[in-house]
C-alpha cells in the first residue's frame, strides 16, 4: 500500500510537471488549460466572433470544460454566482466584445455587492485595431474603453497585451478573485491574443495563493469574549461571511455557549437552522417583528460577516432593528472597511469569521457556559415569546386559503415537500421579502437571493448555476412573474441541459413590490400593473409558454392545486415550472422594519412627519 501511495504521488507530481512545463499554446489555449487546471467545472456564455477562439479552445485535447450556452450574457454570470453561491466554488463566463460584453455589468455587479467568486473572460478588439473604431470599440475617451465599465463592479481587471502574459494574468485573477473578501474579476484578451501562440508556462495556483486565512488578532479576540460573558441579552447577527468562512457549526457553537439569540441577515438566511430555539427571525425592514425586537433591545451583539446594509439595519433607525448606543458592537468581518463603517463598535475584529469564531469558543471554559446558562431563563421565555407573537402575525397569510393566493401560502406548500436540504433560489420583490419571513431553511447554502444588488433576471439563471453544483439536491426557484419575464428565456437552457430546477412563479401580474410602495408614500401608482388597454389586469399564461419550451408545467389557482403541481414537479425527472396565482393586495410580506424613503414635497399631510421623525432616529451619521 505504501509503494502505490509513493507511485501516485509521483504520478501526480509528474502530471502537474506536465501541465506547467514551458511549451508553445495559443492564447485561448492558455485561457482554457488554465482554468481547467484550477478546477472550474463549467464555462457559461454566448460565443460572439470576438471570443470566438477563447471558446473555441474549450475542445482541445486537455482544455475540455462544458461550455453552457446561454440566451443572454448577464445570464452567464448569473449562473457562475449562483454556483458559487451554492457551493463555495467559482464557475466562469467568457462573452464577445462590445454588447456582449457589456451585457455583463448587472450579474457583475450583482456578484460584486455580494461578495461572490467570479471570473469574466470578455474578448477586445485585436491590438493593432484598437483606437481606429472598429465595430463594437468604445473608443471615443481612450482606446478599447470597456475596462472603464467594469472598475466599479469588479475587484480587478486585467487586459492582455501579449500572449506570455497571461499565465501571470490568470493566477492573479484567481488570487484576487478568491483570498480575502470574495468577488468577481475581469479579464480582457483582444481577438490577436486569443489566436497568436507563445511558449509560455502555466503556473501552479497553490504555489500562488497565500497559505491559510486571515486571523483575528489576540487581544481583541480576549476583549470580545470578555464582553460576550458578561452580556444579559446578547444576539448574534449571521451575515453573509459566515457561510462563506463555512463558520455556520463555530456559529451554532458559540450561541448555545453564550445562550444567545441569532438573527439573520438577507445573505445570512441559512446560516442557523430555523427550527433551533435560539432562532429569532431576520432583521431589517422586511425582517421579523421577533427578531427586530431582540436585536433593537439587546445589550451585546456580536456581528459576523455582516456589514449593516440599509435594509438589514432599517436604514439606521435607532430601535428599529439595532441600538447603538446603548448597545454594545463587537463586529467581524474579512474587510477592515466594513469594521466601524455604520456603527461605532465596542471591538473590531478583522479576521475570517469562522477562525474568530474558533478562537472565542476556545477562551470560553465548561464553567463560564454553566454560569451563563443559570441566568439565561428569562430571556430564553422571551425569544419564546417573541417567536410566539410573529409566528401569530404571519400563520393567517400563510395558511391562509384565499384564490387568488397570498404569497406566503405557496411557500407553506413547498416547505411540507422540499427536503431538508433543498435550496431554494429566490427573486426580488414580494417573493424575496415572503420567503425571507416566512419560509423556514435549516441547512447553510439551502437559501440564495441577490441581496444587496437585488437584480431582477438573476433568479432564474442563478438556480440554473445552483443546481450545476449540486446536482444531487432539489433545487427551487421562487420568483415573482415581472422578475421571471427579465430571464425567461434561460428556461430554454435548463431543457438544453436537461438542468432540472423548478422554478415557481408567483404570477401577481405586475411589480406588486414597487406598487405597494409607491401607494404607502403617495397614495397611487404608475407602472407596476400588467394591464390592457381597457384596464383589465394582463399576463401570459407561464404554464403554457414553459410547454412550449419543452417542460412539464402546471397553472395553480388555488392551494390544494399548488400542493399536488409542487409534489409533482419534484418527482419528475427534468426541469419543471409551476404557475401559482397570486394576489395583487394584501399578499406580500410583512414591513416591520424602517426604510429611509423621502415623501415628495408636494405632500403636505402626516406623511412627511412621520418621515422626518424616523430621519431624526438615524444614528448612521
Amino acid at each position: 500500500m505504501r509503494g502505490d501511495k509513493k507511485m501516485k504521488t509521483i504520478e501526480n507530481k509528474q502530471n502537474t510537471e506536465a501541465t506547467t512545463k514551458q511549451r508553445k499554446m495559443s492564447g485561448g489555449s492558455v485561457i482554457a488549460k488554465t482554468l481547467k487546471n484550477y478546477g472550474i467545472p463549467y464555462v457559461a456564455g454566448i460565443p460572439g466572433h470576438g471570443c470566438w477562439m477563447m471558446t473555441d479552445a474549450l475542445m482541445e485535447e486537455g482544455c475540455e470544460i462544458p461550455f453552457i450556452q446561454v440566451m443572454h450574457e448577464q445570464s452567464a454570470v448569473h449562473m457562475a454566482d449562483g454556483y458559487y453561491r451554492a457551493s463555495g466554488k467559482p464557475m466562469a463566463a467568457i462573452t464577445s466584445l462590445g454588447p456582449g460584453a457589456a451585457n455583463t455589468i448587472i450579474g457583475l455587479g450583482t456578484a460584486y455587492a455580494d461578495s461572490t467568486a467570479t471570473i469574466l473572460l470578455t474578448g477586445a478588439p485585436a491590438t493593432h485595431m484598437q483606437g481606429h473604431g472598429v465595430m463594437q470599440e468604445l473608443d471615443r475617451y481612450q482606446s478599447n474603453d470597456f475596462s472603464s465599465v467594469t472598475g466599479g463592479v469588479t475587484k480587478r481587471h486585467w487586459k492582455a497585451n501579449r500572449v506570455e502574459q497571461l499565465p501571470f494574468i490568470m493566477h492573479r485573477a484567481f488570487n484576487s478573485m478568491l483570498s480575502g473578501r470574495p468577488g468577481p474579476v475581469h479579464v480582457e484578451v483582444p481577438m490577436d491574443i486569443q489566436t497568436e501562440a507563445a511558449d509560455v508556462e502555466l503556473h501552479d495556483l497553490e504555489k500562488r495563493m497565500p497559505v491559510g486565512k486571515v486571523r483575528a488578532d489576540k487581544e481583541a479576540i480576549e476583549a470580545a469574549v470578555r464582553l460576550l460573558l458578561t452580556a444579559e441579552r446578547p444576539v448574534i447577527v449571521a451575515g453573509g461571511g459566515a457561510i462563506t468562512s463555512e463558520g455556520t457549526g463555530e456559529l451554532r457553537q458559540l450561541a448555545e455557549a453564550i445562550g444567545a439569540a441569532v438573527v439573520t441577515t438577507w445573505n445570512g438566511k441559512s446560516a442557523f437552522p430555523e427550527d433551533h430555539h435560539l432562532f429569532a427571525g431576520s432583521v431589517g425592514q422586511t425582517g421579523t417583528t421577533s427578531g427586530n425586537a431582540l436585536a433593537a433591545k439587546a445589550d451585546v451583539v456580536i456581528s459576523v460577516g455582516c456589514r449593516f446594509t440599509d435594509w438589514s439595519a432599517s436604514s439606521y433607525r435607532k430601535g428599529a432593528s439595532f441600538s447603538f448606543p446603548p448597545a454594545k458592537l463587537i463586529h467581524i468581518d474579512i474587510d477592515p472597511q466594513e469594521i466601524g463603517k455604520n456603527y461605532p463598535t465596542e471591538v473590531g475584529i478583522v479576521s475570517d469569521a469562522k477562525l474568530a469564531l474558533q478562537d472565542m469558543l476556545a477562551l470560553i471554559t465548561k464553567e463560564g457556559i454553566e454560569r451563563i446558562q443559570a441566568k439565561r431563563g428569562e430571556y430564553f421565555n422571551e425569544i419564546n415569546e417573541q417567536k410566539e407573537e410573529w409566528e401569530r402575525k404571519i400563520a393567517p397569510r400563510r395558511d391562509s386559503d384565499d384564490a387568488p393566493m397570498t404569497s406566503q401560502r405557496p411557500l407553506a406548500e413547498l416547505r411540507k415537500v422540499l427536503p431538508r436540504d433543498g435550496i431554494v433560489v429566490v427573486g426580488s420583490g414580494n417573493t424575496q421579502g415572503a420567503v425571507k419571513q416566512t419560509f423556514p431553511v435549516y441547512e447553510p447554502r439551502t437559501f440564495i437571493t441577490s441581496g444587496s444588488y437585488s437584480s431582477m433576471g438573476w433568479a432564474v439563471p442563478a438556480a440554473l448555476g445552483a443546481q450545476l453544483a449540486q446536482p444531487d439536491r432539489k433545487v427551487v426557484c421562487i420568483v415573482g412573474d415581472g422578475d421571471f419575464m427579465q430571464s425567461l428565456p434561460e428556461i430554454a437552457v435548463a431543457v438544453m441541459h436537461n438542468i432540472p430546477v423548478v422554478f415557481l412563479i408567483q404570477n401577481n401580474m405586475g411589480y406588486m413590490s414597487i406598487r405597494g410602495g409607491q401607494r404607502k408614500i403617495t397614495g397611487r401608482h404608475i407602472g407596476t400593473e400588467f394591464n390592457l388597454k381597457n384596464g383589465k389586469p394582463y399576463t401570459p399564461n407561464f404554464a403554457e409558454v414553459a410547454k412550449n419550451f419543452g417542460l412539464k408545467s402546471w397553472r395553480a389557482e388555488t392551494p390544494a392545486e399548488v400542493a399536488e403541481a409542487l409534489k409533482q414537479a419534484l418527482e419528475t425527472d427534468g426541469p419543471t415550472l409551476v404557475e401559482a396565482m397570486t394576489a395583487r393586495d394584501a399578499g406580500g410580506p410583512f414591513v416591520p422594519g424602517w426604510w429611509d424613503f423621502p415623501v415628495p414635497a408636494y405632500i403636505e399631510d402626516e406623511r412627511q412627519d412621520e418621515y422626518a421623525e424616523g430621519r431624526t432616529l438615524e444614528q448612521h451619521l
